[in-house]
Formats: C-alpha cells, sequence, structure tokens
C-alpha cells in the first residue's frame, strides 16, 4: 500500500479505540507488512482511497477571518475543516479565499483580499501537518507524496473592482494561482457578471489584457458567475484552458449562474473544465421551482449593504457565517445525491469525460444533498457514479484528474 493511500484510508480509523496507533502503521507499512483494514473504511470506496480527489471550490477563510479559528480544528457547525476534508479522502482543493459584495460600497475590496490571502497562508503554515501550499501540479503530486493534502489558491470575489493588474501581479507573487474574473455576483470594470447589469457586453478591453496577463503568468482563469457572453469571449481570448469552477446546467435549472450548453461546449473545446456545484438551487429543478414560488422560505432576507469601514463589512458580514444554508427543504424537494450524479452525467454526454469535475462550493451556502452533510462524505459523490456504471478511468477524471490536468497546462505549460 502506497503511504498516501495508507494515510488516506487511516483518516477512516475510530479516533479512540482503533487498537493499533498511526505511528506503529505507518511503521509496519515502511516494512512492507500488510495494513489490516479497520471495518469503517466500508464507508469509503477503494476507488475513492485510492484515487486523486480534489475539489475545484472550497470555501476557507472566512470563519477563520471573522471569528478568530483555525481550520486545522474540527468544528461542529459549517461544512470545512480540514480534519473532516482529510475524513473524506482529500487530497487537494481549489482553497477559495472570498471577498464578497460586503466591502463593495467602501471600496474595502482590494484591503480584505490581500488580508485574507495572507491568512490563508498563515493558516496553511500553521497545519503544515496536514497541508501545504501548491503553485502547480507538481507540487501538489510532491505534497500528496507525504501524506498531506494541497491548497491551491483560488480567489473569488473583486480582487480590485478597477482591474488593476499590478495588484494582480503582486497576488500571483504571493502564491495566488487562479481567480475569478468577476466580483462575485457584481459587474466590474472588466467583465459582466450573470447576475448583474451588463455594462460590457461581456468582456471589455480590460478584460482582454487581464486574461493576457493572466495567461503570461500561469494562472487560471476562473469564469464562474460570469455573463453568458462573458464566458464564450473569455474562452475565446485565452490562449490556456479556462475553467468554470462551481455551477450547474442551465438546461437542467434556469437559474442564471448555470452554464448554458453553448458556454460548457466554449469551455471544452478550449481544453477547460466544469466543476459541479453540490447545492439543490443549481441542480434540483423540483427545489428550484419551490424556491421559486416560496422565496421567503428557503432565502434570508436581502442584505442592505452600505458599509463604509472595513469594521462595519466585517459586522455585517459575520452575521452569515458560518455560510450555509439555514432554511428548511421539504422531503419532496430535498435532493439526493443520485441528481448530482445525474447532472454530471448530463455534462458527459454533453462535453465529455475530460471535461467534468467537482466544485462544491462547501461553507459557501449549498443546499447540500441528503447523503452529505459536510465534507467527510465526499465519497458519496463516488458512490453515486459507480451506481451509473462508470469506469473507473472516468471516476477519477471527475474525482480530480481533469483538475489537475489544466492546472498542469496553465501553471506548467504542459
Amino acid at each position: 500500500m502506497k503511504r498516501r493511500e495508507l494515510i488516506k484510508s487511516l483518516t477512516m480509523l475510530p479516533l479512540a479505540g482503533s487498537g493499533f496507533a498511526i505511528e506503529s502503521l505507518l511503521s509496519s507499512s515502511v516494512a512492507g507488512n500488510d495494513i489490516p483494514m479497520n471495518p469503517m473504511q466500508t464507508l469509503m470506496p477503494e476507488l475513492h482511497r485510492n484515487a486523486f480527489v480534489m475539489d475545484g471550490h472550497t470555501h476557507v477563510m472566512t470563519r477563520e477571518l471573522l471569528m478568530g479559528t483555525d481550520i486545522g480544528q474540527r468544528y461542529p457547525d459549517g461544512t470545512v475543516d480540514l480534519p473532516r476534508a482529510k475524513e473524506g479522502g482529500l487530497d487537494a482543493m481549489f482553497f477559495s479565499v472570498y471577498t464578497p459584495e460586503h466591502y463593495y460600497p467602501g471600496r474595502l475590496e482590494t484591503k480584505n483580499t490581500f488580508r485574507v490571502v495572507n491568512l490563508a497562508l498563515d493558516q496553511i503554515e500553521k497545519n503544515n501537518d496536514m497541508i501545504e501550499l501548491a503553485l502547480n501540479a507538481s507540487d501538489i503530486e510532491r505534497i500528496n507524496k507525504k501524506g498531506k493534502m494541497a491548497a491551491f489558491l483560488d480567489l473569488e470575489g473583486g480582487y480590485d473592482l478597477d482591474g488593476d493588474i499590478n495588484l494582480l501581479r503582486a497576488l500571483y507573487r504571493l502564491g495566488l494561482r487562479s481567480m475569478q474574473l468577476t466580483a462575485h455576483n457584481t459587474t466590474n470594470a472588466f467583465i459582466d457578471s450573470c447576475n448583474d447589469v451588463r455594462r460590457w457586453d461581456g468582456i471589455n478591453d480590460l478584460g482582454k489584457k487581464i486574461i493576457a496577463e493572466m495567461n503570461r503568468l500561469g494562472m487560471v482563469i476562473n469564469i464562474a458567475h460570469a455573463s453568458n457572453e462573458a464566458i464564450l469571449q473569455t474562452a475565446a481570448a485565452s490562449k490556456h484552458p479556462v475553467i468554470y469552477s462551481h455551477g450547474g446546467f442551465y438546461s437542467i435549472v434556469g437559474h442564471p449562474r448555470c452554464i448554458t450548453d453553448e458556454a460548457a461546449k466554449a469551455v471544452a473545446a478550449k481544453g477547460g473544465v466544469i466543476g459541479i456545484h453540490f447545492g439543490s438551487l443549481f441542480n434540483n429543478p423540483k427545489y428550484y421551482s419551490w424556491q421559486q414560488r416560496a422565496p421567503n422560505e428557503t432565502t434570508p432576507a436581502s442584505v442592505q449593504l452600505s458599509a463604509k469601514t472595513l469594521n462595519e463589512a466585517d459586522q455585517e458580514f459575520a452575521k452569515e457565517v458560518p455560510l450555509n444554508f439555514k432554511g428548511t427543504i421539504p422531503d419532496e424537494y430535498w435532493m439526493h445525491v443520485d441528481q448530482l450524479a445525474r447532472v454530471i452525467d448530463y455534462g458527459v454526454h454533453l462535453i465529455g469525460e475530460d471535461h467534468m469535475a467537482i466544485g462544491s462550493d462547501l461553507d459557501g451556502g449549498p443546499e447540500l444533498p441528503r447523503e452529505i452533510k459536510d465534507i467527510s462524505d465526499f465519497p458519496q459523490i463516488t458512490i453515486a457514479m459507480q451506481k451509473l456504471g462508470y469506469s473507473d478511468e472516468r471516476i477519477k477524471k471527475i474525482l480530480g484528474l481533469n483538475w489537475l490536468r489544466v492546472i498542469r497546462q496553465v501553471t506548467e505549460g504542459s
């Protein structure tokens, strides 16, 4: 058994009373002895345990920033922390750092972005026994060989609403290797969001310059939250593959955040990847229809964003932490994980197995399927794909190898 596979399997052992010390198990592995598997490990399919597993959009750092917590500790709420990620068999994640609209009225988005990126680096360093920063695909593989998870920094939200390329370069030097172009759900100075006014009919000349600079630097371009025109134009303008990190398909659920078949084909034609979100809102037509009829039952009241200082913005945003769905869903509208697998299958038939992946948006607010309570339940998606009769090779691509391929192409030019 390889060291990485052994350490992934050890996460399924009971925390107490297992009868084995982790240190002695590792020693036995080094000595070449066969390691007995605990019965609890049957909860994780062997395929999942041995596969490279990467989540293309996992929210981190919001809680740590506003509540002073440590992602290396197990939380009693929320859906993401490192211990539970290990239990879910995660080998790597897009470590998505988030600057939401709360910071825009006072033009605090740049200040918040830099402090959140710095906090992410601090948290990764503090939990170096579990996770390390990766700047490219080779780093991810090197880190995994040591039995650790890899963090690939991805920015969601406005790094700078004006699109200053010098700030982009500074973030690159700090270790940022992936960035969502839109300012979350807000149109900025260079690209239209799918949820806001259309100012540029897609992207403008500045947007093209930012895309070119990200290509030059070797940064992954993330077009989640962009308008349909912006996705098409970005895919055309970029020399490298682009990604749609988290969402669903508009043909399944007509939500503006879902990607059209036309845009999905453009992303795939460029060699890119689409990550399927874990939420009912983007994947379950019955839930979406019900949510449209009874929005007050399923969504929080609108927040008036008016903060002018960083402290005021923090106080506004803290009211929403942890960023998890807080409504109630009647049984008949609650999604099962099999529906997620069917959405993935739609994508496989539309654009091919080389372009589909997982972008859960855990700790970002999705209404999770019944079978998934947090990131430790990641194996459930593997089980659901196995039920579809997918080959091991196809499942491994969707679980993480497609993300790894794109990261390698963009950051290493290969």
